[in-house]
Formats: structure tokens, sequence, C-alpha cells
């Protein structure tokens, strides 16, 4: 298996020191030749994907974040080169989705013992042509804290919380025209999110019924509200129980259009981006491959978020427990 290495060294809140070494270290008794590059500003990862894809690698590996992995995966769509990942953002919303474990030792023990499997993919028109989308793509709310999200100097899910917080008290929900399915109708709405798979990431799940390779987005409109209202539409984000909630709109199509009152910003996979006033967005069946656990369940609420925060606590325990071995054994 030949495989590149691309890693973005400033993802997340964690140093990329040792990475290279540790996923030669893993894979290699597998067969796998590893090639390490590293990024060092936006597109990279796109270029030496497409590099590696135009080369016959059979997988492009990406450790970093949601705009790290977006990035990769672009590149990789149509093409014979898998996709590998090694989450190392903050968000990480489409490893969660597919049930990739947040640490680098467990993330790579899925490498080494499953194949590829064929996802969907999603775009969007933009100024510069189709953007890619892997996850989550959104107007309205979830747009603006992504817009405050990238202003801070410092990432991590607190950062993240803050920018929440901060744009909740001075946002203004907006009118859209959304076309789908042959159907038109015009919402005020907190947020409008088109989902490929079920998460923002950090266990929000946004559309909790969704399916990755059903060639099917999910959309979600969050109707304006109180703000208690508003804070319960929270709650049950977190809790998975989204579906239920009165202030929510759910459908499924393949593809749609979002009309709004001027150029705006909107998120790509969490990235911030200005698009026109009319967005078209498709839904691409079965066309890029990526490593992944065979067992992708529905998020089922309260039970897979609390899961989920069990295996995030575990994970974090046996990372603090490799620290202080890895401390000893250099005393």
């Amino acid at each position: 298996m030949k495989a590149r290495l691309i890693i973005n060294p400033i993802s997340g809140t964690q140093s990329k020191e040792g990475l290279a070494d540790a996923v030669v270290s893993a894979l290699s008794p597998y067969g796998w030749t590893i090639e390490t590059c590293y990024t060092a500003g936006h597109g990279d990862a796109t270029r030496l994907a497409a590099e590696a894809a135009a080369s016959g690698y059979d997988v492009v590996l990406a450790a970093g974040g949601d705009g790290t992995v977006n990035e990769t995966a672009a590149a990789l769509c149509d093409t014979g080169t898998a996709l590998g990942l090694l989450p190392c953002g903050s968000g990480n919303g489409l490893a969660r989705h597919l049930n990739i474990p947040i640490d680098i030792p467990e993330a790579l023990k899925i490498l080494a013992s499953e194949r590829p499997r064929a996802i969907d993919y999603a775009t969007v028109d933009s100024d510069d042509g189709p953007l890619k989308f892997f996850c989550t793509f959104g107007v309205g709310f979830d747009a603006r804290v992504s817009e405050a999200f990238a202003r801070q100097p410092k990432r991590g899910k607190f950062t993240y919380l803050k920018s929440t917080f901060q744009t909740f008290a001075s946002f203004v929900p907006e009118e859209y025209i959304i076309t789908a399915n042959g159907i038109v109708v015009s919402e005020r709405a907190l947020l409008v999110a088109v989902c490929n798979a079920s998460q923002y990431g950090n266990n929000a799940y946004i559309a909790p019924g969704a399916k990755i390779d059903d060639g099917l987005l999910d959309v979600t409109i969050i109707h304006a509200g109180s703000p208690l209202s508003t804070a319960l539409v929270g709650f049950d984000l977190l809790a998975g129980n989204l579906g239920k909630n009165l202030q929510i709109h759910t459908f499924r199509t393949p593809s749609l259009s979002i009309r709004r009152k001027g150029r705006d910003v909107a998120h790509v996979d969490g990235e911030p981006i200005y698009l026109p006033e009319l967005i078209n967005i498709e839904c691409h069946p079965s066309a890029v491959n990526v490593f992944a656990t065979a067992n992708i369940g529905v998020v089922k609420p309260f039970v897979t978020p609390v899961m989920a925060a069990m295996t995030d606590v575990r994970l974090a325990v046996n990372k603090l427990l490799r620290r202080a071995e890895e401390r000893l054994t250099t005393l």
C-alpha cells in the first residue's frame, strides 16, 4: 500500500511532533509505504492529494481538522485513491460520523484493519466554481459562528463555544427561499444546514438521521424562536434528538437551491466563505473511497451522545497514560 501522509501542523490544539514516525511505525508492518508532506497554507492539502492521485498512490492520509480533510478529500473524488483520516482538529465531524476514534493510535488501527468504502460528497456553486463538502454546509447562524471562530487566534472546543455565545447575542434570523423535490418554501430561520453526515463535530448532531452513502442530503431548518426555545434546540442538538424538536423542519433531497437577500457568509465543512444570493447544492453518490468502520449506525437519541462522550473520556485517559509512560521512560 503506497500512501502519502499530509499533516497540517497547526490544526487543533496538539503538537504534531512525532506523528509521522508513529504512522510509519504502525502501518509499515502491514506493507504500507509512507511518504510525509506538510501543509503551509490554504490549498496545499488539495494540491498534495491531487499529485498523489495522479501518481497512482493507493491512499492519502489526512492528519488535521475538518478543513484539512475537506481539502484532501476534494482532490480524491472520482479517483482510485482512497482517503484515510487521522483526526487532529477541533471538531472532526466526518471522522466522528464514520466512527473513527479521535485518537491517533486508535485511528491507525482502523487503517490497518479496515477496507475503504464508498461515500457521497456534495457540491455548492461559488464564484470560483463548485466547492465540495463531505460533512455539512450551512447558511445563517452556524455560518456566522464559523466566521467568528476563524478570526480567533486559538482553536479548540472552548474557543468554539465562546464564538457561539458571542454570535448568538447579536444574531438576527433571515428569510430563505428553498427549492427542493419540486417544492418551494419560504422560511425565516436561525439557520439552514445541508448535511451529508450527521454532525458538525464535537458530537453536535445537526442531522441525526443522515446517511453518508444514500445519495441524499439531509436538510435541517431551525426556525426562528425565543431565546428559551432556541436554547432547547441546543440541548437537543447535543442529545441527538433534534428531529423531534418542534422548531425544526427536516427533509431529504438529492439537490436543492437556497435564495437569500444578497451576498453573505456561508460555511463549507466549517470553513467560512462568502457566496452569492442564489446557492445551488447537489449530492454526488458513492464518489470517494474512505477507510471507515463497517458499523456506522443510526444516531440513537441520548444513547449515542452518551456513548460517544464515554469514548472521548476513555481516549483522553489513555492519552494521558501514554504521555505519563513516555515521560517515565525518559527519566
